[in-house]
């Protein structure tokens, strides 16, 4: 591919902690990274005391712009800016340090954020992959705690204050009950947190997504994805108690352990601890995309904004992977009838399955099935919680042949409770039927009908598609007429 053809955009995310550069492919609603590197610099270590930037992380910081610098210029990446956060922004020495960066990076945009732009990026991030969220979105760095509330696609009420986790271990002395302390006066000074009593909580930033991968791999959760994770309140609360309390052996010992954010975890949690009592949330969401997604929706995708992220998803993945972009309409309409009782959030799960029901058609037949459930479990789709993709990923894997007993859905088996994972299995045998009547071809779908009544399930088929009929058609009736305990019926004419 000619890497001038693609629009290539890259930004540089310049925290208290660690400084990350990111590179955006396309414009799209849904971001594609295709570069994405991290430097742990601890910039802001010591800052509450010297008021300046750690010389070590100054240093350091020289050389890995540099490089991110040429590599986004190899990329050819435009625009390509540079974010500096709380800690450039508080230090005495951030203004000298932005111009010696300028010399290294010359024409590239440095930009230091205010609390309040930052804030304001991240709920932009977060309404990227959640665009109906309604709550609180605290996003957490090394430096700073950004507080905002999102509304019907609106942010309002941002706050930023000294609490990320860096400054937070600086300002107590790593005393954690002296953290908690600050904690609370800090976050008491934010009179509009109890007006989101209720609402979710969306968690941003590195130190709350190492409590998620904490989290995940204590409790064997079965999808390693912290992107849309959630927590109930009581979970969350009985997870923030642990990571404030276990040995840091105990930490090292999980699978997957985050090891540079270890130390950092008891102060996201003591954080988090605060935040839960004050907002006494529905529910906490992990979120994946923050600033820098923000970034590139106000910068680069600001067109697209308006565009629902999961059906982005399923269209694209239908396009890239399929072999017809006209069948799944028609597959929509074909599946409603079956389903005509069905709630708002099953029937979007629908749409979304039959828009990506053939992204397994080039696999391998022997493993057309696996891959497919793999591929959609593990997708990349920034909107998709973990449930839709439990319940995509089975749909899919019964459409391909797979039965509901095998090993490999356990994960679907888990995280979907048992009428969701039972609405699933139906929805693939009709989808299996579907293309077992016209082989992939929209002409042949044309002309037949299912619909379902009191004790039957009846596909209907015009005079001139009585040809699809065979013994694998009326196996895969019988099939779905089972699943839904009704007897099958073929009726020509």
């Amino acid at each position: 591919m000619n890497t001038q053809a693609v629009r290539r955009s890259a930004v540089v995310d310049l925290g208290s902690n660690s400084v990350r550069l990111v590179v955006f492919e396309g414009t799209s609603r849904t971001p594609v990274v295709i570069f994405n590197e991290k430097a742990v610099l601890k910039l802001g270590r010591g800052l509450t005391k010297t008021g300046r930037l750690n010389d070590e992380g100054v240093g350091m910081a020289m050389e890995v712009m540099s490089r991110f610098h040429a590599i986004a210029r190899a990329m050819h990446a435009d625009p390509f800016e540079i974010l500096a956060t709380a800690a450039v922004r508080d230090a005495s020495n951030g203004p000298e340090f932005v111009e010696a960066l300028r010399e290294y990076m010359p024409g590239v945009p440095i930009r230091i954020l205010s609390g309040e732009e930052e804030a304001d990026y991240s709920a932009t991030g977060v309404l990227c992959g959640v665009p109906d969220a309604h709550g609180l979105v605290a996003d957490i760095g090394g430096g700073s705690l950004e507080l905002i509330k999102v509304v019907a696609g609106g942010r309002t009420d941002a706050r930023s204050l000294p609490l990320g986790v860096i400054r937070l271990s600086d300002r107590s002395d790593g005393d954690l009950e002296r953290a908690r302390l600050l904690v609370e006066e800090d976050l008491s000074q934010v009179g509009w947190l109890d007006s989101l009593e209720g609402k979710p909580l969306y968690l941003v930033g590195g130190a709350f997504r190492a409590l998620a991968r904490l989290q995940i791999a204590r409790l064997s959760y079965p999808l390693n994805i912290i992107h849309l994770y959630t927590l109930s309140q009581t979970e969350a609360r009985e997870m923030t108690e642990w990571a404030r309390t276990s040995p840091r052996r105990t930490l090292e010992r999980l699978p997957g352990a985050p090891r540079k954010r270890l130390d950092d975890a008891p102060y996201a949690a003591t954080v988090l601890r605060r935040l839960l009592r004050v907002v006494q949330p529905s529910e906490v969401v992990f979120c994946v995309d923050g600033l820098r997604e923000g970034w590139y929706m106000d910068r680069v995708a600001d067109g697209v904004v308006d565009t629902d992220p999961r059906d982005t998803v399923a269209r694209e993945m239908c396009a890239r992977l399929g072999r017809s972009a006209v069948l799944p309409p028609a597959l929509i309409k074909w599946t409603a009838t079956i389903f005509a009782d069905s709630d708002a959030i099953f029937d979007r799960l629908r749409r979304e399955a039959c828009w990506m029901s053939d992204v397994g058609s080039y696999d391998h037949p022997e493993y057309r099935a696996e891959q497919t459930y793999l591929r959609v479990l593990r997708m990349q789709g920034v909107a998709f919680d973990h449930e839709a993709r439990a319940f995509i990923a089975l749909s899919l894997a019964i459409r391909y042949e797979s039965e509901a007993s095998q090993t490999m859905l356990d994960p679907s088996r888990r995280l979907l409770n048992e009428a969701r994972f039972n609405e699933a299995v139906v929805l693939g045998l009709a989808l299996r039927l579907a293309y077992t009547v016209c082989g992939g071809a929209l002409d042949l779908l044309d002309g037949t009908a299912i619909r379902r009544e009191a004790d039957r399930v009846i596909l209907t088929l015009a005079p001139g598609r009585l040809a699809v009929r065979g013994e694998s058609v009326r196996r895969r009736l019988d099939r779905l007429a089972q699943a839904l305990t009704l007897k099958a019926e073929i009726e020509e004419g």
